[in-house]
C-alpha cells in the first residue's frame, strides 16, 4: 500500500472517530438528565436497606419523593428519628416528633396453649397452608401458623418462630412492615416502642368457641375493660384492643385479665 493511501485510511479513521466524539458530546448535553443536588444529600444519609417499608421503590425513590415535597422527611422507618433530622436540615424544615415503632405479632396460640385439627407434614409456607382445608391444621383459625413467611421476609433477621408462633424482637426490629405483608392472617401490626402493654390474640370468636381452641386467647369477658380507668380499653368483636394514646401502662388490666394474655412488650 502506498503512502498516499495509508494517509487517506488514517485520515477517514480520524474523520468518523471526530465526528463520533463531537456527536456523543452534544447527544450528552442535549439528553443529560439533571441531577437534584437535595435528592443526592437526602440519598446519602438513608440507611440504604432498600426494605421498602417506606411505601417507595428503594431509598432512590424515596429521596426523590421527599425533594419534591411528596414524601415527609420522617417517612424512612429503618432511620428513624436520626435520620428524619439530618433529611429536615438538607430540605431546610423541622424535623417534627418522629414515634419508634415496631412490629407486633397478636398470638399466643403456641404449642401449649393452641390445639391442632391434624398433624401437617406439607409445604412449610403459610400462605399455601392458611389456603386449606379448614385453613390450616391449628384448631383456632385466626392463630399464628407458625411456618415462617414473615422470618422470611424480614430483612434485618428481627422476627422468629418459637415454640409454634412467631416473636419480634423489638430491638431489632426496624419497622419496615416487611412481616406484616407476609401474614396471610394479617396477625402483625406496628405499636410505639414505648407502649406498655398490649393483647396477645386475634381471634373474634365468642369465649366459649376460643377456649375450645386455645388456652391462650381473649375470651371477651371485658374485666380488663371495667378495670381501666383511663379509658384505654374496650371489647370490640369479642376482642379486648388497648389504645397507645390513652394507656398509662398502669398494668391494671393484665392483672385482672383471666387468660393472662395482655403482656408487656
Amino acid at each position: 500500500m502506498s503512502i498516499t493511501g495509508i494517509l487517506m485510511a488514517a485520515a477517514i479513521v480520524g474523520g468518523t472517530g471526530l465526528f463520533i466524539g463531537v456527536f456523543l458530546g452534544a447527544a450528552g448535553k442535549k439528553f443529560a438528565v439533571e441531577v437534584d443536588e437535595k435528592e443526592e444529600a437526602i440519598l446519602g444519609v438513608l440507611p440504604g436497606n432498600n426494605c421498602g417499608g417506606c411505601g417507595f421503590a428503594g431509598c432512590s425513590g424515596l429521596a426523590a419523593a421527599i425533594a419534591k415535597g411528596e414524601a415527609p422527611v420522617g417517612q424512612c422507618p429503618v432511620g428513624g428519628a436520626p435520620v428524619a433530622e439530618k433529611i429536615a436540615a438538607i430540605m431546610g424544615q423541622e424535623a417534627g416528633e418522629t414515634i419508634h415503632k415496631v412490629a407486633y405479632v397478636k398470638c399466643a396460640g403456641n404449642c401449649e396453649n393452641s390445639k391442632e385439627k391434624y398433624e401437617y407434614s406439607g409445604i412449610r409456607d403459610c400462605t399455601i397452608v392458611n389456603m386449606m382445608q379448614n385453613n390450616g391444621p391449628k384448631a383456632c383459625t385466626y392463630g399464628c401458623l407458625g411456618f415462617g413467611n414473615c422470618v422470611k421476609a424480614c430483612p434485618f433477621d428481627a422476627i422468629h418462630v418459637v415454640d409454634g408462633i412467631a416473636v419480634v424482637d423489638k430491638d431489632a426490629c426496624k419497622a419496615c412492615g416487611k412481616c406484616i405483608e407476609a401474614c396471610p392472617r394479617k396477625l402483625i401490626e406496628l405499636i410505639p416502642y414505648e407502649q406498655k402493654y398490649m393483647v396477645q390474640c386475634s381471634s373474634k370468636d365468642k369465649g366459649k368457641d376460643v377456649m375450645a381452641v386455645c388456652s391462650g386467647g381473649c375470651i371477651g369477658c371485658r374485666l380488663c375493660e371495667k378495670a381501666c380507668e383511663s379509658g384505654a380499653v374496650t371489647i370490640t368483636d369479642n376482642l379486648a384492643h388497648i389504645d397507645p394514646e390513652k394507656c398509662t401502662g398502669c398494668g391494671k388490666c393484665a392483672e385482672k385479665c383471666p387468660k393472662k394474655i395482655i403482656h408487656i412488650c
